[in-house]
């Protein structure tokens, strides 16, 4: 997989919202945003341009509106970070960070049925 560039937490917010609406417009944008966070409408813009200078959106111009819409797809973005992720906190083992979760008693009964049926489902694949 290529790699993508770095999005920054706060840029997720942007992405999670442009992939959920392709083109939407900065002000449908930073409507949203401002219903869950407290964030100026210029700091809002200003993620949106360093999205566009990463080339992860772009957007389509109508009169003096601009629509933005994804150039790179949720699931991608989610697969590399979680690579990043376990390379940088489990030093890439997978197996370190599943038995770090369930070593945590955090996952539920239903968590773990649906972690074993996930194994399963692997496993007969592989077969």
């Amino acid at each position: 997989m290529s790699e993508l560039p770095k999005i920054a937490d706060s840029e997720w917010e942007i992405m999670k919202i442009i992939w959920k609406s392709p083109n939407i417009t900065s002000t449908e944008i930073i409507k949203e945003v401002q219903n869950t966070k407290d964030w100026k409408a210029s700091t809002i813009k200003t993620l949106i341009n360093r999205l566009l200078k990463k080339e992860v959106i772009s957007f389509n111009q109508h009169g003096k509106e601009y629509s933005y819409f994804p150039l790179v797809g949720e699931a991608q973005c989610v697969n590399e970070e979680s690579e990043n992720f376990i390379n940088r906190v489990f030093n890439g083992s997978i197996n370190s960070m599943l038995v770090n979760f369930v070593n945590s008693n955090k996952l539920t009964n239903d968590d773990l049925e649906e972690l074993k049926s996930l194994l399963h489902k692997a496993k007969a694949n592989e077969d």
